[in-house]
């Protein structure tokens, strides 16, 4: 019982901001390539939630090996769902892009997206490259840490500053959620790996 309401609870969580900002009435008129920039967005937070939980093996049915092993997996799913929402605002307004990845943009949310798309890649490329530049555990564990936290963190704050089509607050429950999520697996992991250096 207890695992299908932590499972109805995250599709719940998951589901309703994303169906708001598919029927949200912000999306009248505007041009399918931006609809779809926008979508993208809001999916990638939502993946973004499933991220901690799967690296953590708090999700019930999926123990940490297993869930680490999806958690790749659905990590490549959300570097692309970034790069479809990057890629088609940059079709839709490529001065806007530019403006943002300059650090120029006058709007606030910009800078804290484009931080939390650069961080997200470097994270991608510590995974990808973690066998062949040999990094030790602690510190690949340690700069992955440090760059997710920054996704996280930059990712909420350019969720919030926009008015946009995931209404505000199923949007907030999102982005709470997210946050609870990876302070929680990050604290239990660090706790565990504290445990087992003593342990040693």
């Amino acid at each position: 019982m207890r695992a299908v309401l932590i499972w109805c609870c995250l599709a719940v969580v998951i589901a309703v901001p994303l169906a708001v900002a598919a029927t949200s009435p912000l999306l009248a008129w505007r041009d399918p390539v931006y609809i779809a920039a926008g979508f993208a967005g809001a999916a990638a937070l939502a993946i973004m939630l499933l991220q901690p939980l799967l690296a953590g093996g708090v999700l019930p049915g999926l123990p940490a090996v297993r869930g680490r092993r999806v958690h790749r997996w659905t990590g490549i799913a959300l570097v692309l769902a970034v790069i479809l929402h990057v890629g088609g605002l940059w079709l839709t307004s490529p001065p806007d892009v530019v403006d943002a990845l300059l650090f120029t943009s006058p709007t606030p949310f910009s800078a804290w997206g484009v931080v939390a798309m650069w961080a997200l890649f470097g994270a991608a490329l510590l995974v990808a490259l973690r066998r062949r530049w040999r990094i030790r555990p602690q510190v690949w564990r340690l700069a992955h840490t440090g760059l997710v936290l920054v996704v996280v963190v930059g990712s909420v704050v350019h969720a919030m500053l926009i008015v946009g089509t995931m209404g505000t607050a199923t949007k907030t429950m999102l982005c709470l959620a997210l946050v609870a999520a990876t302070l929680k697996v990050v604290i239990d992991l660090r706790a565990w790996a504290a445990i087992k250096r003593r342990r040693s």
